[in-house]
């Protein structure tokens, strides 16, 4: 759901863990894709949106549920969720933000959808399934390690026998930092001007967003929590996950010293 240049502060919201309704009341602090984000989220211009990104991640998130059911976490607006079930899949999804769900809900083919509120690393869903699957950077939303290592736990408590855990998510770009500085700008341009704040003692990253709008000059920050794909490993053989593949991308790209990014996926070990 979120931008990649969205991070964490490593702080641990409040969870209510309670088995959800379909929209319950959430106890969690802070949502950062509230109605002023919902409202122009769909209307960014980015590479994701196009068919080029969306094509070959709804072909590949296919290829280990066809015909089955898929749990996606920090579903949004549907931008993977709905092509998904186009293709025949039953699709489920859980977010925070009631804004961003309202935003799918309203579009054609919302309604076969259900989507429930809450915190993905520990909100059920009904039943099993052959895949759950978390795009877009989505974990790092997720602020402490404890958290995330409840998602992959909760990802394998929704797994069918033999179902599959698929995450993308950047790597870290420390890389990138001069020595001493803690800020990578990411994006100049005309109409957006982006700024990763850095916290490498506790892996944290703050993004800080200048966003031209018809209204003006509009400044938000996010903060979120960077993770390595090693500890994400770990963290999948802690929650009974074993790795399949891994790749710098949706096209199966090979995953390098150079990948900026990756797509991993993890089996439930019967």
């Amino acid at each position: 759901m979120p931008p990649p240049e969205n991070r964490s502060d490593g702080t641990d919201p409040v969870v209510d863990e309670t088995a959800p309704s379909r929209h319950p009341q959430s106890s969690i602090l802070e949502d950062h894709f509230g109605e002023e984000v919902a409202a122009r989220y769909d209307d960014d211009d980015s590479e994701r949106f196009r068919s080029e990104a969306i094509d070959p991640t709804v072909e590949f998130l296919a290829s280990y549920c066809a015909g089955g059911k898929a749990l996606e976490f920090g579903i949004g607006t549907g931008r993977i969720a709905l092509p998904l079930s186009l293709r025949g899949i039953e699709v489920t999804g859980i977010d925070l933000s009631r804004a961003m769900v309202a935003r799918l809900e309203s579009k054609p083919g919302g309604d076969q959808i259900e989507s429930i509120i809450g915190d993905f690393s520990a909100t059920q869903a009904e039943g099993r399934f052959d895949l759950v699957y978390l795009v877009f950077n989505t974990i790092m939303n997720l602020t402490s390690q404890r958290r995330q290592v409840d998602c992959f736990k909760n990802a394998a408590a929704h797994l069918e026998p033999g179902g599959h855990f698929v995450v993308e998510v950047m790597v870290p770009a420390l890389r990138r930092l001069p020595p001493g500085q803690t800020i990578h700008p990411f994006e100049v341009s005309d109409a957006h001007w982006g700024l990763d704040e850095y916290d490498t003692v506790r892996q944290g990253l703050v993004s800080h967003h200048l966003q031209e709008t018809e209204e003006g000059l509009v400044r938000s920050s996010v903060p979120f929590r960077y993770v390595w794909p090693s500890e994400m490993d770990l963290m999948a053989e802690l929650a009974g996950l074993s790795l399949v593949g891994r790749w710098a991308d949706w096209n199966r790209d090979p995953f390098t010293e150079h990948s900026t990014a990756h797509v991993s996926v993890w089996r439930i070990v019967s």
